[in-house]
């Protein structure tokens, strides 16, 4: 996937808006054939050539509500849960908010730390209206507050990032939020374990030095690599996650760990280089993911596949 021409993004953009018509007039007729088709045509087409927001900004927002398959937007619920102020973890919520991609201007230009404060009491008020019914339950864990943000910089409004926010929470990884972030720390053993496969050089180098994936990878697992700028990437990668799974995110990082090997490799003190990840090339780091893939065992990758929703027996 090579960064794209002005005229190929610009027909790259047509393709998209072709398959995001097809997927409208699918979902007026309520053919789920037809929905999951236009639907495996914008994942091909997002590992393919990339969604060009450059050309078209309405894009990336109206592709994350499909993949997401985010229908309804109940704005009285969402003005209801605002209503009700502060929920009982705010104080906690308000310790994280304020560093929120602290040094990115642009997201601070768009994405106000109120913004973030009220959807993340607005989710907190939901998931206590819900406990009853849901064997998982939710309230504000560390990280997500960096998971929040970009669908606040990247849907039209506070009440579509809402529900985008929810469901990708709910459904996607619900083990990353538990309160001990099970899936967090699961997700850590399997990039250990997944790189001592891929790469079982660096994977030696790494252990040698004490260092394991709980160390140096905490931050980019639990926030889905958001804490790495620069934002544009991010995006761009997330575009990638949400079509294909966020599990992808540990092979992510290794890719990111790849792409430094050779400094990571002749550094006798490696962690001195990990402790902050270069800025995030998102190409690349895609590029390498998709054929880390192809090295794993089947039931490594399953167990990959499952790790940030299925509870562990």
């Amino acid at each position: 996937m090579a960064p794209p021409t002005d005229s190929a993004a610009a027909a790259t953009a047509h393709s998209f808006n072709k398959i995001l018509d097809r997927y409208k007039s699918a979902s007026k007729a309520r053919s789920a054939t037809d929905m999951e088709e236009a639907t495996k045509k914008l994942r091909r087409l997002i590992l393919v050539d990339g969604i060009p927001s450059d050309v078209d900004p309405t894009l990336r927002p109206r592709i994350w509500k499909i993949l997401l398959r985010v229908k309804d937007v109940s704005a009285e619920s969402f003005l209801e849960y605002v209503a009700r102020g502060p929920c009982e973890v705010r104080e906690k919520i308000r310790n994280d908010t304020f560093r929120t991609l602290a040094t990115d201007r642009g997201f601070k230009e768009r994405v106000s730390e109120d913004m973030l404060v009220r959807l993340l009491d607005a989710f907190v008020w939901r998931n206590h209206d819900r406990q009853e019914n849901d064997q998982l339950g939710f309230t504000y864990v560390q990280g997500m507050n960096v998971l929040a943000a970009p669908f606040l910089y990247t849907m039209p409004s506070e009440l579509e990032a809402f529900y985008c926010f929810a469901k990708f929470i709910e459904e996607s990884c619900p083990l990353y939020v538990q309160p001990t972030l099970e899936g967090v720390h699961y997700g850590l053993k399997l990039l250990d374990r997944c790189l001592k496969i891929v790469d079982p050089e660096l994977y030696a180098h790494l252990r040698s030095k004490n260092l394991s994936a709980e160390i140096y990878a905490f931050p980019s697992v639990l926030t889905l690599c958001a804490c790495t700028p620069p934002l544009d990437q991010v995006l761009q990668l997330w575009d990638f996650l949400l079509a294909f799974g966020v599990h992808l995110n540990v092979l992510c990082v290794i890719a990111q760990l790849l792409l430094m090997r050779d400094e990571v490799m002749n550094s006798s003190s490696p962690m001195r280089l990990l402790r902050t990840f270069p800025p995030l090339e998102a190409l690349p780091v895609i590029g390498i993911a998709v054929t880390l893939v192809r090295d794993l065992p089947g039931d490594l990758y399953e167990e990959l596949v499952r790790h940030p929703y299925a509870v562990r027996e």
